[in-house]
């Protein structure tokens, strides 16, 4: 038999058997020798070689088990029962040892492992990163099947599923547990730690069905829950949970509690980075943004300086015009209030729409519509005109700003524009009046020195030149005056109010149309009628107070005769006209109303006029005419049917009658029959 390892090395050995030190049986233990262990011996009692023995046994590390057997082997040894005692207790010491040795060693490890969570989660700066590596390090800490966190939702006030490691459900993933629901919903209800050796069976927590449905799909039993917290908030909870029922110790929860209070305050560190960063993000937006508002300042603020200075040099509206458009790399039109074009650059004509148009007046700003900008040109809320560009489908804020800067600078033009007009009108409206009064009741008129002011101010009174007076209603009158004005520096005329109605002078051989020209015109731009009477032509300033008041007078007549509203001229009033005018021009008068048919008999020697003034005067009878003109009826019949062709079919309506029967006693008189023979 071998001796029991248990057995001091050097005792002395039973008869009979072996020695502890491999010797043989019945001699003495030698001094020094080794016992199996390999630990030196002396001569000792065998409860003194077992203590010996197993502090050895400590010192090596050796397992708990190998230390437990030790009573064991030394009864198989044959020691003796009183050393038996002995060994049993140094046995139970050394056991005693060893559980205090594993528990500081297993909480070494514990340390070093927080430590090292804690230097991980430091160095880590997202948030979600964060939150990973804390339920990965709790379920490998604790060798759980499955680690999870949830945050606290104060606006829903409740908590939600966060994080998962370990886990296979994906109803499990998306629970959300209201608080004080299930173990979780406790947990993060009174900020304290929560363990269920087997939550399926544990009514200690309020169980719902969605909870319940979550956790049997994904299997769990055994669950532990500590608070996240910072301070007094509870701003999560952390998990650790196995599949299989598991009791866990006050180590355990202590263990995933600290490494709770760690992740809580890395996950307010990464927060507060998250949130830091994303100032900065702002911040830097921000910073971008004033930047570019800053630069784009400047710009509009340079343009508008180099705009202002072409304005206060002198320049026209054509060269602003035409620095709009180099600055907004487009092309720009210029629109006075009616619509007329006053300058453009780059561009074909092109004119705004009334819609957009109102649109900028209303709104202040340039509207974009049918592929061009349009902007109000504005001084306060009387409108000047407005600008157009094209060739700029996308404008951004700074070339908007801009071009709303344009207009400003195209009002201030404008304005300048209408006060030197305004000056130059009031000029040109005292030499109008000077030139329409009478020479006869001025002593002091003298039409060489009107001429010369008329010729400093751009008109030729040399040329033929016409009179028109203009009418509308009366609270239109002075708009009136002011878009005769602007026609009139347009023609190359003067424009005035005289008597109360407005008057314009402007080189014309056509009084008529003139008048007709300026009522149509007029009328658009005011949106109300006008009645325009001219007179004319005239040459050199003694007659134009005689046309004056020959435009006067028919004016007058055009309303006497239920036409306001339209344009003409005396020669135009028929017989009217002849007895208003001051130059009744008979030849003209007879020539305008029976001109066709004098020609006719002219150029194929008829008698269509005799026959006419036959018919006249018989009274209109068909007989009676025949009988004075000694022919037959079908004569006169085929005779008046050549005139109706001739002067058009109303030729012998009362109107048109009345002014033939006049016209045919005029050339009587002024031209006697010749005796031409009668043919058909």
């Amino acid at each position: 038999m071998t001796a029991d390892r248990s057995a001091g090395a050097g005792s002395p050995a039973r008869s009979g058997t072996p020695a502890a030190d491999g010797g043989p049986a019945g001699s003495p233990a030698r001094t020094g020798t080794a016992a199996p262990d390999g630990i030196p011996t002396r001569p000792s009692s065998s409860a003194e070689g077992a203590a010996r023995r197993l502090l050895g046994l400590l010192a090596a590390d050796a397992p708990a088990e190998e230390l437990a057997s030790q009573p064991a082997r030394s009864r198989a040894a044959g020691v003796p029962a009183p050393d038996i005692a002995g060994v049993e207790r140094a046995t139970e010491t050394a056991l005693s040892v060893r559980r205090v040795l594993d528990q500081h060693r297993r909480r070494e490890a514990e340390l070093v492992a927080l430590f090292d969570t804690a230097g991980d989660l430091a160095a880590l700066r997202d948030l979600d990163a964060v939150l990973r590596a804390i339920v990965r390090r709790a379920r490998t800490l604790l060798g759980s099947d499955v680690a999870y966190l949830t945050l606290h939702d104060p606006l829903a006030r409740d908590t939600f599923m966060r994080v998962t490691d370990g886990s296979v459900s994906a109803a499990f993933q998306q629970l959300r547990l209201g608080m004080g629901e299930g173990l979780g919903g406790l947990v993060a209800q009174t900020a304290r730690p929560y363990a269920s050796t087997d939550y399926r069976t544990d009514r200690r927590y309020r169980h719902t069905g969605t909870i319940d449905d979550g956790v049997a799909e994904e299997g769990l039993r055994g669950i532990l829950g500590v608070p996240l917290r910072l301070g007094e908030e509870v701003i999560g909870v952390l998990f650790a949970a196995d599949r299989t029922p598991r009791e866990f110790t006050p180590d355990a929860i202590a263990l995933l509690g600290s490494l709770a209070d760690h992740a809580a305050v890395a996950i307010d560190g990464a927060r507060l980075l998250e949130e830091t960063r994303s100032a900065l993000t702002r911040l830097e937006a921000a910073n971008a943004t004033a930047r570019a508002h800053a630069e784009a300042l400047h710009v509009a603020s340079d343009a508008h300086d180099r705009l202002t200075r072409l304005v206060l040099r002198g320049a026209g509206i054509d060269d602003v015009a035409a620095e709009i458009a180099a600055l907004l790399r487009g092309g720009v039109a210029v629109h006075d209030t009616d619509g007329s074009e006053l300058a453009r650059s780059g561009t074909e004509p092109v004119a705004p729409s009334a819609e957009t148009l109102t649109a900028s007046r209303t709104d202040g700003r340039a509207i974009h519509a049918d592929g061009v900008w349009t902007s109000a040109v504005l001084a306060g809320s009387e409108s000047l005109g407005s600008i157009v560009l094209t060739g700029r489908s996308e404008l951004p804020e700074a070339d908007r700003r801009l071009f709303e800067r344009a207009a400003l600078v195209t009002a201030m033009l404008l304005l300048m524009r209408r006060s030197v007009a305004e000056t130059e009108d009031r000029v040109r409206g005292e030499l109008l009046d000077d030139l329409l009064a009478d020479p006869a009741a001025s002593p002091r008129w003298d039409g060489g020195s009107l001429t010369l002011r008329a010729r400093r101010l751009g008109v030729h009174l040399s040329r033929p030149h016409a009179v028109a007076v203009l009418d509308s209603e009366p609270a239109l009158r002075p708009r009136l005056a002011e878009e005769t004005a602007r026609r009139a520096r347009r023609l190359g005329g003067l424009a005035g109010i005289r008597h109360g109605r407005v008057v314009l002078l402007a080189p014309s051989e056509a009084p008529g149309a003139l008048a007709r020209t300026l009522a149509a015109d007029l009328a658009r731009a005011l949106g109300a009628p006008v009645t325009a009477g001219a007179a004319g032509p005239g040459h050199g300033p003694e007659h134009l107070a005689a046309l004056h008041a020959e435009a006067l007078r028919c004016v007058t007549a055009l309303h006497a005769l239920d036409r306001t509203g339209e344009g003409a001229d005396i020669a135009e009033l028929g017989f009217i006209g002849v007895l208003l005018g001051d130059r009744a021009d008979v030849g003209t008068y007879v020539e305008r109303v029976l001109g066709p048919v004098l020609a006719y008999d002219s150029t194929r020697g008829t008698d269509l006029l005799r026959t006419l003034r036959a018919y006249y005067d018989q009274g209109g009878s068909l007989s009676r005419a025949k009988d004075a003109l000694h022919v037959h009826v079908n004569t006169v019949v085929q005779r008046l049917d050549r005139v109706a062709q001739l002067l058009g079919p109303d030729w012998n309506t009362p109107a048109r009658a009345l002014e033939t029967h006049l016209a045919l006693r005029l050339h009587q008189l002024t031209r006697p029959e010749t005796g031409a023979g009668p043919r058909a």
